[in-house]
């Protein structure tokens, strides 16, 4: 089954499906500014656009580009920034 989910009054919205690998969602974000939580470990994978994101524990931003993933930690919070609207993909472990 596929679930939509919408964040943000619209400006982040995924698709979630799960099957044999897995839990896992794409989806796509505005421009702005965004702080999400995490119940698992999230694999996150920039699909189009650029993020640039702070992630828990870290004094430093960093961006990502096209097919560059970064991982955060269960039970954490990260910060996201977007110059422009950006795509990705998510999968839970």
């Amino acid at each position: 089954m596929i679930k939509v989910n919408e964040y943000f009054e619209g400006n982040v919205k995924s698709m979630a499906l799960e099957n044999e690998d897995g839990k896992a969602t794409v989806g796509v974000m505005a421009a702005g500014e965004f702080e999400f939580g995490t119940s698992t470990v999230e694999y996150m994978t920039v699909v189009s656009g650029s993020m640039t994101v702070l992630l828990p524990g870290e004094t430093e931003w960093k961006t990502y580009a096209p097919f560059q993933t970064f991982v955060v930690p269960a039970g954490q919070k990260f910060k996201l920034k977007l110059a422009q609207p950006a795509a990705y993909r998510c999968l839970y472990k």
